[in-house]
């Protein structure tokens, strides 16, 4: 239980409270948006080191 002693669920578990509705992404994309944002970093991380030569 929590620190308010609320037993009740919330009813809507789909939904982000306080983040707008085309700011969300589907589940199914959430893993290419991750792999996306990883081989940026990536990249990155490749173009420091070579800088560093």
């Amino acid at each position: 239980m929590g620190r308010d002693d609320s037993k009740s669920k919330g009813t809507n578990k789909q939904s982000l409270p306080q983040t707008p509705k085309n700011a969300k992404i589907a589940p199914g994309e959430m893993r290419e948006e991750i792999a996306q944002e990883l081989n940026h970093l990536h990249q990155l991380a490749q173009k420091a080191k070579n800088n560093q030569k």
